[in-house]
């Protein structure tokens, strides 16, 4: 491993660290010898500082980071950075690095980041084909042979068999939840459940009979035991979608599980334990949120030991075709209609949209127009038909054509409070939301004047 930082008394911590753990370790001072070394030998990861002069903006690391991502494209690098500077460590994660850990570390979950970092480091032979993975593991639930996807999915194959928490980052409807289905239908852990919760969904006050269960008595309404979600996972998978919108207080709740496996139901007066694999997924940036206070650091580093980035919909435009004559021949079974044929300009049509709702919006687009259609064979016509009912205008392309995703979720939640009256109950209940999570959104998109009462 190479460690690259300015500061000497970082690097004899870290080259010591990872001599105990089993490692060669050698060091560079800046981003010149840096490079040097890699030249002249061959390592296996880059664990490497942002900053190595007076300059405290982190160009320096990005720019080192790009130059070991054009010479060494394979060659995973680890970039270590300060507490508050961690939107810092996101832009290099997003520029190529594995991931990131900030200063001063765990020595344990240094360790373990490393271990797993090398564990799913691509491999040096050429990326393998859609055939050659299918014949390899059962990801029949997902389309696609984007080179994007196909890392995706090469990355599920080396994590699957693993007991290692997983983090699924991406935007909304962009097949998240099936990835956690893939992650688990390949592990050997497929034999028992996969147990899934929208973290979003649960309120605070329930949080703990929820994922912990209750005994008898516990509570007023408490008349029998009850089993959480975490005991029900026991042996499988326990996915925690919308991880992000889980509440700072019940984040130590959850954090106690992922350490030792240990929980306790309300009113109990023992803990028992589960063996669960954790699974979770966000549309927003946990990083970003860690900076912001809004999320807890330290459960932040046990579910994000492996980061699994899914590209939007708009990334792998050349999965668009398949996908949608899959989830049209979908469509057509599940209302027990004839085979329906999209022509080629409707393929085209659709591989040029932004879908800024990604599958899930692909989806929707598909089905509307397969039943107001009421055709065998659909046009570009008939999906400019159909998307134009939307906003009431000849013509017109999606309603939320060219709209960001923060646009989208505002507007479907104006949408839902003119619907029903600004009541927030209902608004939340059409929109699959708690209340708790609902008002979140209002309060982040700057939404107010809603009324509480049923």
């Amino acid at each position: 491993m190479l460690v690259v930082d300015d500061d000497s008394a970082v690097q004899v911590s870290l080259a010591l660290l990872l001599k105990q753990a089993g490692f060669d370790a050698r060091c560079a001072d800046d981003p010149r010898q840096a490079l040097q070394l890699l030249e002249d030998s061959g390592f296996d990861l880059v664990l490497q500082d942002m900053n190595f002069s007076l300059q405290t903006s982190g160009e320096e690391g990005l720019a080192l980071l790009a130059r070991i991502k054009e010479r060494h494209p394979g060659l995973p690098v680890l970039l270590m950075t300060a507490w508050g500077s961690i939107a810092l460590a996101v832009r290099g994660v997003k520029a190529g690095a594995a991931n990131f850990f900030t200063k001063p570390w765990d020595n344990g979950q240094l360790v373990a980041l490393a271990e797993a970092t090398l564990q799913v480091a691509p491999p040096p032979q050429p990326q393998s084909t859609r055939q050659a993975l299918d014949a390899r593991f059962d990801f029949g639930a997902i389309v696609g042979e984007h080179p994007k996807l196909l890392q995706v999915l090469e990355t599920i194959g080396q994590i699957a068999r693993t007991r290692a928490p997983v983090l699924i980052l991406g935007e909304s409807g962009t097949g998240k939840e099936l990835v956690a289905d893939a992650i688990h239908r390949n592990s050997p852990r497929a034999g028992h459940a996969i147990v899934k919760i929208n973290m979003g969904a649960i309120a605070s006050s329930l949080f703990e009979s929820e994922m912990f269960g209750h005994v008898r008595g516990a509570f007023t309404d408490a008349r029998s035991d009850r089993k959480g979600h975490v005991a029900a996972a026991d042996g499988g998978t326990l996915f925690l979608d919308e991880i992000g919108e889980l509440q700072r207080g019940d984040q130590v709740k959850l954090l106690r599980v992922l350490q030792d496996q240990r929980y306790q139901p309300v009113g109990a007066s023992a803990t028992s334990q589960a063996d669960v694999r954790v699974v979770s997924a966000t549309n927003r940036e946990l990083a970003e949120l860690v900076a912001s206070g809004d999320f807890r650091e330290d459960l932040f580093y046990r579910l994000n030991l492996i980061t699994i980035r899914l590209p939007a919909l708009r990334e792998r435009r050349s999965d668009i075709p398949l996908l949608a004559r899959h989830i049209v021949a979908g469509v057509a079974e599940g209302y027990g209609l004839g085979e329906i044929v999209l022509a080629p300009a409707a393929l085209d049509w659709l591989a040029a949209q932004s879908w800024p709702g990604n599958i899930r919006q692909l989806k929707q687009t598909l089905e509307r127009t397969v039943l107001l259609s009421g055709k065998n064979h659909l046009t570009q016509a008939d999906f400019l038909a159909t998307s134009a009912v939307d906003e009431g205008v000849p013509g017109a392309r999606l309603g939320v054509d060219g709209m960001t995703l923060e646009q989208v979720e505002r507007h479907m939640i104006e949408q839902a409070l003119q619907q029903h009256g600004r009541n927030i109950t209902r608004a939340a209940r059409a929109l699959g939301l708690s209340r708790t999570a609902l008002y979140r959104r209002l309060d982040r998109h700057g939404l107010g004047g809603v009324d509480e009462e049923e």
